[in-house]
């Protein structure tokens, strides 16, 4: 299929990689007939690649369902995010949807969806973040003019989608690498090793992701390796994450941190690109 420039991400998350494109694009393998993804977020290196052949995950079972909608229900997925203005009251309203669990398990998927991309278009630096109890916590962004309902683009991911093979699932991604077959690229963007004790990049899902969880997907990493798949993965460059994967070779790229609640401590960061093959 030939690539679109239209097909981009349609929601910002944390640690996305669109910045890094540039960076990441040389250091893929030249050629990629399939390609597997267990921590797909925002998207970026998907929408990048476009592949014919795709196995995307995340453990965010709404993320993921989302991303079926717009494959199935694109235009009603449309009108309904034209339905949501800007406003701070309609924002919170919405964002309590979810604080009501059986009433929020009689909305349609559309709702659902329209109300993830609603959310991240006007919430407080379009970040993602839930509590412990699951529960979208981000405030109201006080946006001028934030583009909610980006129909072009909604409906390019939409074309690729029906086009492309793609399998989405929501499960741990261990289940996702057990059943990468050869032949397959696997890129893996986990929720990163924090860089300082107050840095915390597991707001996204309930359960975070400890140093425990970090030794267990570089497991996983050593049985992809012996198995032959080539793999690709990003993380902070923390001593810590250059010790688990000191074997790999180890690319550092800068990245702009842009989550920070204070601007003047955004600015770049070293991170990892660990790689399998040359």
């Amino acid at each position: 299929m030939r690539k679109s420039p239209l097909i981009m991400p349609v929601v910002k998350w944390v640690g996305g990689k669109r910045q890094l494109l540039d960076d990441l694009t040389p250091l893929f393998p030249k050629r990629i007939t399939s390609y597997c993804e267990p921590f797909l977020g925002g998207g970026a290196v998907l929408f990048k690649l476009q592949p014919n052949i795709a196995y995307v995950n995340d453990i965010n079972s709404e993320l993921i369902q989302m991303y079926e909608v717009i494959r199935d229900n694109v235009d009603e997925l449309i009108m309904a995010l034209g339905s949501h203005p800007n406003e701070e009251e309609h924002f919170y309203s919405v964002r309590d949807w979810d604080r009501n669990k059986e009433q929020y398990a009689r909305l349609t998927k559309v709702q659902k969806a329209a109300r993830i991309i609603y959310l991240n278009k006007t919430c407080y630096n379009g970040l993602f973040r839930v509590n412990n109890a699951g529960e979208f916590n981000t405030p109201f962004g006080h946006y001028k003019n934030p583009n909610i309902v980006n129909g072009p683009t909604l409906k390019a991911v939409s074309a690729y989608f029906q086009k492309a093979q793609l399998t989405f699932t929501s499960v741990d991604y261990s289940k996702t690498l057990a059943n990468v077959e050869k032949g397959t690229f696997v890129y893996l963007d986990p929720p990163y090793d924090p860089v300082s004790d107050t840095a915390n990049f597991t707001g996204y899902a309930r359960g975070g992701f400890d140093r425990s969880e970090q030794i267990r997907l570089q497991q996983c990493c050593d049985e992809l390796n012996r198995r032959g798949i080539k793999f690709m993965l990003s993380n902070s460059a923390t001593d810590f994450i250059k010790k688990q994967y000191a074997d790999y070779n180890i690319t550092i790229v800068k990245a702009k941190r842009a989550v920070n609640s204070n601007a003047a401590k955004r600015g770049q960061i070293d991170e990892v690109v660990i790689r399998n093959y040359e």
